[in-house]
């Protein structure tokens, strides 16, 4: 199985960026997908973005729309997601997902160790 290795988590203010990267070590392709989930304390994880990795095709969160970008790196192997304008409700431990399959927002069935996130008011 692949292995999902995240980095790029920490503490910023409210208004400010920050960039999550998850290196994915293995075979990828065909219609292997990749996507971030979140989850804040006492909430449910919930998906953030995903991305196909051979069309480059996304999705996204509503609550995360114009905000967050995802994209990948084919060389690298890796995905990353760029989130600006963060606001403290974007506060949660980000995971890195993957699969095979199409449907982007749920049934991913490998997963990172997660990335906190904090963002201050």
């Amino acid at each position: 199985q692949v292995q999902l290795v995240e980095s790029g988590g920490g503490l910023v203010q409210a208004g400010d960026s920050l960039r999550l990267s998850c290196a994915a070590s293995g075979r990828t392709g065909g219609s292997y997908v990749m996507g971030w989930f979140r989850q804040a304390p006492g909430k449910e994880r919930e998906f953030v973005a995903a991305i196909i990795w051979s069309t480059g095709s996304g999705a996204y969160a509503d609550s995360v729309k114009g905000r967050f970008t995802i994209s990948k790196d084919n060389v690298k192997n890796t995905i990353a997601l760029q989130m600006n304008s963060l606001k403290p409700e974007d506060t949660a431990v980000y995971y890195c997902a993957a699969k095979y399959g199409y449907f982007l927002y749920a049934n991913y069935d490998n997963w990172g160790q997660g990335t906190q996130v904090t963002v201050s008011s």
